[in-house]
């Protein structure tokens, strides 16, 4: 793209010109459907909220004829002498029962009705209740009966002759009407099957759910059954307390972000609750975002049309510059051009045309340049030769040792021939394990003759490893560094461990001396050099190690570098771990 730019001004003034127009009108789109989401969302809040206040109104209606039902029942003149008389009359509890069935039937929403005398005289009621969940009330136990306000209980269970039936009650005390003498209390329930009922049906969005709570905050209607009567905050952990009577509220983040509103039911503290995900306010945004990369659409095709017509006018007479200088033989002295216009494009050719004869002088400058390029090409390819000097030479001792049955001289000298013929390698960067090995090797066996019975060295290498692609000259300067600072300082004979291993996608390599070993401090030292980033390391001695641990973390980044450890009297371990790369320098 940036190459394809850089080959024309009428590209460049074109997509520059694009880019500063289409940005603003970009961001004006996006600001236009972020304002259209924003009033979608908020038009979708009240669109609930007035779902929730329609559905609180008919909770609110239930509830409020729950309320009156119960104080006319109270002052009903069968249930005031079926309480309050002291002899039985076998005819008045047959007829409280059948008008409390018709009362019942005539209200779907009602489950059943219950009077209790406090005589204990039998129950009274339409259905026939076998065991009840009624929670005892949760008010102070030294208040009597008979003193206590009403209560609406929380979601439980009675088990009837028909099954089982989830109800929630309201409960008040009945008093005399003439003595206003405690003669026991009412209880009226409502099915909680039309409560849950009235709110599934309550489509708040397309995946949005309504929740009923009752004054515990325990859900009574909603949501998975198998949850009833169970805390919020054990399925919805991250609702805040709902404040007030009514409201609304975002809570989660990305895909779990939702808009939460709540109302109450007057008298009886009951909260709906809907949860709104924003993934439907996304689908309603659609047609508007539609609309709105529509417009963007054809704002830009109009625009990109009118910045190429006039930049085609503005790079016109560019391009006739750049075809007469497209013809021009650069072997001859540069043509002056014509001038034919007092705009930028004029100066231009009035300034190429000052600056033609200091082009020419450049381009002899030039052709020198490379005749010395030439020169210093010819010296590298010359220098190339000396290698293969050295290798014949060597190999030339080599074979005279061996006339003369000196073994030593020819194993050494074949050794060094070897190690160089390695270490310079045609310029190859990688080798494979094995060839890093010989190569230590070779140095080692050098050295062995040199100081002799002053150390030994094994090599434990894992055989599966030994085809793998390395980064050449590793373990040499390593060695060198085990024997020059390590087993020299000491009068006995000191050993060198080197072991390569594969652990997963990875080898480590380890170079262990049981030399003089190094003073923390000068650990410290020789780390604090590996990090440096001039040429000259400032720890003396330390320049192998650092040319390792550089050349590591080129090529396998800074992860590969060295790590030393060492005590005192017992010698140093240096290792260091790479990935491995199949092929790597093929």
């Amino acid at each position: 793209m940036k190459r394809w730019l850089g080959r024309s001004l009428k590209r460049k003034l074109s997509f520059l010109m694009l880019v500063s127009i289409g940005i603003p009108l970009l961001s004006f789109g996006i600001f236009s459907y972020q304002m259209a989401a924003s009033v979608t969302e908020e038009k979708a809040s009240q669109a609930g909220m007035n779902l929730l206040a329609q559905m609180r109104t008919n909770l609110e209606l239930m509830v409020q004829d729950v309320e009156n039902m119960s104080i006319f029942l109270i002052g009903q003149r069968d249930v005031q002498q079926y309480l309050s008389d002291t002899q039985w009359d076998a005819l008045r509890p047959t007829i409280i029962i059948g008008f409390l069935t018709n009362l019942a039937f005539s209200k779907p929403y009602i489950a059943e009705i219950t009077i209790h005398s406090a005589r204990d005289l039998p129950e009274l009621s339409n259905t026939s209740i076998v065991k009840s969940g009624m929670p005892d009330w949760p008010g102070p136990k030294d208040i009597s009966e008979g003193d206590r306000p009403k209560w609406w209980t929380p979601l439980y269970t009675n088990r009837t002759t028909i099954g089982e039936q989830r109800v929630i009650s309201l409960v008040r005390p009945v008093r005399s009407t003439n003595t206003f003498a405690h003669l026991g209390r009412m209880t009226i329930s409502l099915d909680q099957n039309v409560i849950a009922e009235l709110v599934r049906k309550s489509a708040i969005s397309e995946n949005g759910q309504v929740f009923l709570l009752d004054g515990e905050r325990k859900l009574v209607a909603g949501g998975n059954s198998k949850l009833w009567n169970s805390p919020i905050k054990e399925w919805m952990p991250d609702l805040p307390e709902l404040e007030g009577t009514s409201g609304t509220f975002n809570i989660g983040e990305g895909k779990e972000k939702r808009t939460v509103l709540y109302d109450t039911v007057p008298g009886v503290d009951w909260k709906l609750v809907g949860v709104m995900p924003f993934e439907d306010f996304r689908k309603q945004n659609e047609y508007v975002l539609l609309l709105t990369a529509l417009a963007a659409a054809i704002a830009v095709v109009l625009v990109s049309s009118l910045v190429l017509f006039f930049v085609q006018k503005v790079t016109e007479p560019l391009l006739m510059l750049t075809r007469f200088l497209k013809d021009t033989d650069p072997e001859e002295p540069m043509k002056p051009l014509p001038v034919t216009s007092a705009d930028e494009v004029g100066q231009l050719m009035r300034s190429y045309n000052r600056l033609s004869d200091r082009i020419e002088r450049l381009t002899e400058q030039v052709k020198r340049n490379e005749a010395r390029k030439k020169e210093t090409d010819m010296l590298a390819l010359q220098a190339q030769i000396h290698p293969h000097f050295l290798y014949n030479t060597l190999s030339s001792v080599h074979w005279m040792a061996l006339m003369s049955n000196d073994m030593k001289i020819a194993e050494m000298v074949g050794h060094l021939s070897d190690f160089l013929r390695f270490s310079l390698n045609k310029g190859s960067e990688f080798c494979e394990v094995q060839q890093e090995i010989s190569h230590a090797q070779h140095y080692a066996a050098i050295q062995a003759v040199r100081y002799p019975d002053k150390f030994t060295i094994d090599f434990i290498v894992d055989s599966e490893i030994r085809q793998k692609k390395v980064l050449k000259l590793l373990l040499q300067p390593l060695i060198e560094n085990a024997l020059i600072h390590g087993i020299q300082k000491q009068a006995e004979t000191g050993k060198i461990c080197v072991y390569v291993q594969q652990m997963g996608t990875e080898i480590t390599f380890m170079v262990e001396d049981t030399g003089v070993g190094i003073d923390p401090d000068k650990v410290n030292e020789i780390r604090a050099a590996l990090s440096e980033t001039a040429d000259e390391p400032v720890v003396p001695g330390s320049y192998g190690l650092r040319n390792v641990h550089r050349r590591l973390q080129l090529h396998y980044g800074p992860e590969a570098g060295l790590h030393i450890r060492s005590r005192v009297g017992e010698g140093t371990i240096i290792t260091f771990t790479i990935p491995v790369i199949e092929g790597a320098g093929l």
